[in-house]
C-alpha cells in the first residue's frame, strides 16, 4: 500500500466519478457545444453569484489567462513572493504578459492592506504601472494558510481606490471555504477574476476555471485559443467536476481532520523544529539539525509513504481524498518508530 502526500493532484476518479464520465454528453466546446462544459461552467459562475465561467485544463493557465486580460506588456503585478502565479507557472507572467511583478512578503503567504498600499508605484514615468493584485488563497507555501476575510475586504478597497483589479488564486480555495465557514458568493462580491481547480481538493483527473464577467471570459476565451486551451468533446471532463462540485467540498473537512491527527505526531517528534500552523490539507514543518529533509523522505519512502522536500530543511504533506483512515494510522505510526 503506497501513501502519497506528495500532492492532492495525484488522487483517482472514484467509481462514481468514472460513472459520471462514461455518461457524459459531449460536443465540440470550441464551437461552445459541448454540454457538459457549458453546464459546469454555469454550475460554478452561479455558485460565486459571477456572470459566468471558462473551463481550461489546468490552473497554471486559467490564472496566466487572467493576467494577460488583466495587463498590458509593462504593467505590474502585485503579489506574495511565495504566490504559485511567481513560484511555480515557469516565469509565466514575463513570458506571457510582458508584465513585470512586485513581490511583497507577507504572513505564509498572505499579504495586508497597508503593504499593498505602500507598494503601489506613483504616477511616474520610470515606473511600471501598478495594474493587477494577485492572492493565493489557501496559501500553498505557506503550509495551507487562509486569509482572513475582513483583510481580503481591506485590499479591495485598496484596489478600488487604485483603479487596480483583484484576482484570486484559488486553487484550493475549497478548503479555505470549508475550514471558514465561508460561502463562494463572498468571494464572487469581491474579486474581479478568480481561478479554481478541480483536480486539486476536489478529485478530479483534469480542469480548472476562472470565473468572471462577460466580457473579462470573452476575452480569456480568445486567449485561451491563443494558449492552445481550446479543447473538443471535453465534457468527459467536465462531468468529473460536476460530480465534484456536488459531491466532493463538504468532505474536505475529513481531509483536515486527518492533517491535524498526524501534525499533533510530527510536532512531538526531535526532528521536526518548527511546524507551520495547520488550517486545511496541507503540513509544512522545518528539519532539526539531526535529520535533513531528503533523508526523512527517503526514510518514509522505504515504509511506502510519499512526500516532498520542498527545501533542504522543509518537508510538505499534503492530504487529500485518496487518504483513508487506516493510511493516516500507518503514517502516525511509521513516524512514530523514526
Amino acid at each position: 500500500m503506497i501513501i502519497d502526500f506528495r500532492s492532492d493532484t495525484v488522487t483517482k476518479p472514484t467509481p462514481a466519478m468514472l460513472e459520471a464520465m462514461y455518461k457524459a454528453k459531449v460536443g465540440d466546446d470550441v464551437f461552445g457545444e459541448d454540454p457538459s462544459i457549458n453546464e459546469l461552467e454555469k454550475m460554478a459562475a452561479e455558485m460565486f453569484a459571477m456572470e459566468t465561467a471558462l473551463f481550461c485544463p489546468s490552473g497554471t493557465m486559467v490564472n496566466q489567462i487572467a493576467i494577460k486580460c488583466h495587463t498590458q506588456p509593462g504593467d505590474e503585478v502585485i503579489c506574495d513572493e511565495s504566490s504559485h502565479v511567481y513560484q511555480y507557472e515557469s516565469g509565466g507572467i514575463a513570458f506571457n504578459s510582458s508584465a513585470s511583478v512586485k513581490l511583497l512578503y507577507g504572513d505564509r503567504g498572505r499579504i495586508t492592506a497597508e503593504q499593498l498600499k505602500a507598494a503601489i508605484n506613483p504616477d511616474d514615468n520610470h515606473k511600471a504601472i501598478s495594474r493587477l493584485v494577485s492572492l493565493e488563497n489557501t496559501s500553498n507555501r505557506g503550509g495551507g494558510s487562509c486569509y482572513d476575510f475582513e483583510e481580503i475586504k481591506k485590499i479591495k478597497a485598496v484596489c478600488k481606490e487604485n483603479n487596480l483589479a483583484l484576482h484570486l488564486d484559488g486553487a484550493r480555495l475549497w478548503n479555505a471555504l470549508v475550514a471558514k465557514n465561508e460561502t463562494p458568493k463572498q468571494y464572487g462580491e469581491i474579486f474581479d477574476s478568480i481561478s479554481i481547480c478541480l483536480s486539486k481538493s476536489l478529485g478530479c483527473p483534469v480542469g480548472s476555471l476562472l470565473l468572471g464577467k462577460n466580457a473579462f471570459i470573452k476575452k480569456a476565451r480568445r486567449i485561451r485559443k491563443v494558449f492552445g486551451g481550446g479543447m473538443r468533446q471535453a465534457g468527459f471532463l467536465a462531468a468529473a467536476g460536476i460530480y465534484a462540485l456536488q459531491n466532493n467540498i463538504d468532505r474536505l473537512s475529513d481531509d483536515h481532520l486527518h492533517t491535524k491527527e498526524i501534525a499533533n505526531v510530527l510536532i512531538k517528534r526531535e526532528f521536526v523544529k518548527y511546524l507551520l500552523p495547520v488550517e486545511t490539507n496541507i503540513i509544512i514543518f522545518e528539519m532539526s539539525d539531526s535529520l535533513s529533509a531528503p533523508a526523512l523522505v527517503t526514510k518514509l519512502k522505504e515504509n511506502d509513504i510519499l512526500c516532498f522536500d520542498i527545501a533542504p530543511d522543509r518537508v510538505r504533506f499534503v492530504v487529500h481524498l485518496d487518504i483513508r483512515p487506516e493510511m493516516v494510522k500507518k503514517t502516525i505510526e511509521t513516524i512514530n518508530k523514526l
